[in-house]
């Protein structure tokens, strides 16, 4: 009895890391573009760091096409003290994403 029952919350545990650990549809290529993102704005930098964590936000509509939506992904950097948040929109067809726009604001309290 006490084998199935460990067995039982073996699985739980493991349907639920998996449940986790789900990326939204293009986060690798979000990371990817915000090191770039970061690069471009400072220089080549060996203490820039990406978030390998993607968080999808709500989708926002194509301004010439209303019928059309994005993707927004979240991402989060940092280079030595500073931490940014950037953002970035693309349009998803099938397995392809195509980079719409991105946006990068430092996290700061003024």
């Amino acid at each position: 009895m006490k084998t199935s029952i460990r067995s039982l919350a073996l699985v739980a545990l493991c349907a639920t890391a998996g449940l986790a650990s789900a990326a939204p549809q293009c986060a690798g290529e979000a990371v990817s573009r915000a090191k770039k993102l970061l690069t471009f704005h400072f220089g080549e930098d060996d203490r820039i760091r990406i978030s390998p964590d993607v968080k999808e936000l709500p989708p926002i509509r194509n301004p010439a096409n209303k019928k059309q939506q994005f993707k927004v992904l979240e991402v989060w950097g940092s280079i030595y003290k500073g931490d940014y948040r950037m953002r970035l929109i693309y349009y998803v067809s099938g397995n392809d994403c195509t980079l719409m726009g991105q946006e990068i604001l430092e996290y700061a309290n003024l």
